[in-house]
Parts: C-alpha cells; sequence; structure tokens
C-alpha cells in the first residue's frame, strides 16, 4: 500500500476535491528509562518505522469527518466544530477531536470543518504508543491544511494534554516528544522536567533491534498505571519533608538511599527506589551508546527490567516470560519490557545473524508457558512526524 491507494479510498469515502495531503508520525519504543517520565527524570526512547498515516483536507463548513481504515466497521465518525466533546461512541476519534479542540484552546484559527483519513500499522494495545502517534500525526496535519505555524514542541505539549485532561490517562511527555521529535539513526536522551534533549547515535551494524508483542493487551487508562504515579506522589510528599526537591527524578542514587526512611509506605519506598536507580541508568545509557558500548548497554537494559519486575511491580507473566527466554539466547545483548507495562511489549538487541533462530526459541518458551504466541518485529529507527509524499505504507 503506498499514499496514492490512501488517496483512493479517501475519494472514495469523503469524496472531496482536491488530492488530500499526506502525513505520518511514527510509534515508539523506549531503549531505558521506564516510568521515569512523570516523575521528571530522564528516559531514552526512539521513533520507529510502524506508525499513523493521515490524509485530510480542509472543508467548507464546520463538520469533522474522521475514518479509520482499522475500525472501517466503525464507519465515519461525525461532529461540528462546535462540540468537540469527549463522546465514548467516537471511541479512537476522540484523540484526533481532542487534538483539534486544543488547537482551538491554544488560539489557532481553525473556523473549517476537515475530512481526515487514519491508516495505522501499529499493533493496537502493544504500548508502542499509537495514541501519542496518532495525536502528532493529527497535529501536523491540521497545522499544515490550515496554514498555521506552530512550534514542533507546542504540539507535543498539546499532545500530552490530549492525552492528560481529555482522555484521562496520567502520561508523561515522553511519547509524544518521541513521536514528535524523532531522528533516524537516533535515541533521545530527554529530561523530562525541563526538556532538555539531546540525540545518541544508535551503531546497530551486526545487532537488530527486536520488537516483542506479547499480544496481552492492555489499556493504559484501566490499567494501574494512575495507581502507580499516585505511589510516586505519596513517596515524593514524604520526602519533601526533608529534601528540597520538586520531583522524584531529582534525586540522586546516594540521596535515595540516606533518606529512604523518610517514605513510610514500604510499597511506595520500592517504587521510588525503581525510578531513582532507572533514572541513573538512563543518564549512563548515553555514555555507553556514545562509547559504543553495546554490551554495557544491554546490561543496563537487562537491570531495567529486573527493577520494574521486582520494585515497580509492572511486568507481569508474559512480559517476564518473554524477557526471561530472550536472556538464555545466543547472541543478545540486553532485553527488556518497554512502555507502561501489564502487557505489552518487550525488545532486544539481538546478532543480526542469531534473529531468526532467537525468534524460534523465545516463541517456543513462550508458547509453551503462556499457551499462545508472541509476535515479533525488526525495528528500525526513523524519523518523526512530518509530511509526506509517495513513500511506500509498509
Amino acid at each position: 500500500m503506498n499514499t496514492q491507494e490512501l488517496a483512493n479510498v479517501f475519494q472514495e469515502k469523503f469524496g472531496t476535491p482536491p488530492l488530500p495531503r499526506s502525513f505520518f508520525a511514527p510509534g515508539r519504543i523506549n531503549l531505558i528509562g521506564e516510568h521515569t517520565d512523570y516523575n521528571g527524570g530522564h528516559v531514552f526512547p526512539a521513533s520507529i518505522s510502524l506508525g499513523t498515516y493521515a490524509i485530510g483536507n480542509k472543508r467548507n463548513d464546520k463538520r469533522l469527518r474522521l475514518y479509520s481504515m482499522n475500525f472501517a466497521q466503525m464507519g465515519i465518525m461525525e461532529c461540528d466544530l462546535s462540540d468537540l466533546s469527549f463522546n465514548d461512541n467516537h471511541d479512537w476519534a476522540n484523540y484526533p477531536k481532542g487534538m483539534l479542540l486544543y488547537l482551538q484552546k491554544s488560539g489557532y484559527d481553525i473556523s473549517h470543518g476537515a475530512d481526515i483519513l487514519f491508516f495505522g500499522n501499529i499493533p493496537s494495545g502493544a504500548g508502542l504508543s499509537s495514541s501519542a502517534s496518532i495525536e502528532m500525526v493529527t497535529g501536523i496535519l491540521l497545522e499544515g491544511i490550515y496554514d498555521l505555524t506552530i512550534d514542533r514542541l507546542k504540539i507535543i505539549q498539546l499532545g500530552q494534554m490530549v492525552e492528560n485532561e481529555y482522555i484521562g490517562v496520567n502520561s508523561g511527555i515522553m511519547d509524544q516528544f518521541a513521536v514528535g521529535k524523532g531522528k533516524k539513526d537516533h535515541a533521545i536522551l530527554l529530561n523530562c522536567k525541563t526538556l532538555e534533549y539531546q540525540y545518541a547515535p544508535i551503531s546497530l551494524k551486526k545487532h537488530a533491534v527486536i520488537i516483542i508483542n506479547s499480544n496481552k493487551q492492555r489499556t493504559l487508562s484501566g490499567s494501574k498505571y494512575n495507581e502507580r504515579r499516585k505511589q510516586c506522589e505519596l513517596a515524593l510528599k514524604d520526602l519533601q519533608t526533608e529534601c528540597h526537591i520538586d520531583s522524584l527524578g531529582e534525586l540522586t542514587i546516594e540521596e535515595f538511599e540516606k533518606h529512604k526512611h523518610l517514605i513510610t509506605n514500604i510499597t511506595n519506598r520500592k517504587r521510588t527506589k525503581h525510578i531513582v536507580y532507572e533514572n541513573a541508568r538512563t543518564v549512563e545509557a548515553l555514555d555507553k551508546l556514545r562509547m559504543n558500548d553495546l554490551q554495557g548497554f544491554g546490561k543496563l537494559m537487562n537491570e531495567s527490567h529486573i527493577s520494574l519486575k521486582d520494585d515497580y511491580e509492572v511486568t507481569g507473566m508474559e512480559l517476564d516470560t518473554i524477557v526471561q527466554a530472550a536472556w538464555k539466547q545466543e547472541g543478545i545483548l540486553g532485553a527488556r519490557m518497554t512502555g507502561a507495562g501489564f502487557g505489552g511489549c518487550a525488545i532486544a538487541i539481538v546478532e543480526k545473524n542469531k534473529v531468526e533462530d532467537f525468534k524460534k526459541k523465545v516463541n517456543a518458551i513462550y508458547h509453551r508457558t503462556i499457551g499462545y504466541d508472541a509476535t515479533f518485529y525488526t525495528a528500525s529507527i526513523g524519523d518523526g512526524a512530518k509530511e509526506i509524499s509517495k513513500e511506500v505504507v509498509q
């Protein structure tokens, strides 16, 4: 499938000239630094070749018509610009509706409706940030078709607001940032408190990044994600009785060990331990990649998963089975869950000439333990959200 074929479907569904403009926003993986984003720490994401395509035109009236090829059975979602409120019946379409609403609230001139078609090839519920992908592709499409000039960071921040305030998922800014600012063959070390960032080249000449979908569906807003965030907030309040900090991400390991007794709840103390040690691992990961120390980077990935399993308790049997099976295989540098957890995906860095054997053996263990197959993807690290023309849709 290519953009012309998407345009053909667009014409079939909407029948509106002229030819629509085409945009793409990737999904993301997080190489290390999990659950640190909403705690003011560092993360290390990269945008991937899988993502969301959006093609659209401005209308002459105030109608908004949205259609997803992934949810064809739901037909065209319609509403008026005068009522962009959240609607359970609109399901997936609430994400683009929210972006349009928040752009309007920010003072951007959007006085006409639009026809927009979406197509995504991110596995549903895999934890590769399909929601941020649709938010960001909507944002840059609206910027394009309405001839607006919007700073990319502003679109990123609006995407997070849609997630937090409109959809109701209390997530950090990492997903939208990675999707909006991604760079081919680079990861991003992002300070989630200051939004300072730097690109790190990923030199994987003899290795591949393998995404392993557990095929256990996860619904972020229905998971224990918000519970974990609340636990971190309570721990921060305990620490602030003596520590002058605004977020857990400001704590060094030494400071945490000195003051951890202030966190009265043992579970909350474990959550904080993960955040502090994970943040340190994430900063160290940049040095490892700059020195091309992939062995050292892989070791940090393994330590990250153990911490997410034992201290943050967000992995579960499916992800643990995948990662522990991956650790046993030849050619493995490191493996860990990625994303919020509670299902979704793991990632592994594997020697290219061992990839097929790796997939076969890991899946055999997974199927024997869980009862169904995992799905494997070889990821390439691609650019962030952008307008496209005749690129191939995979």
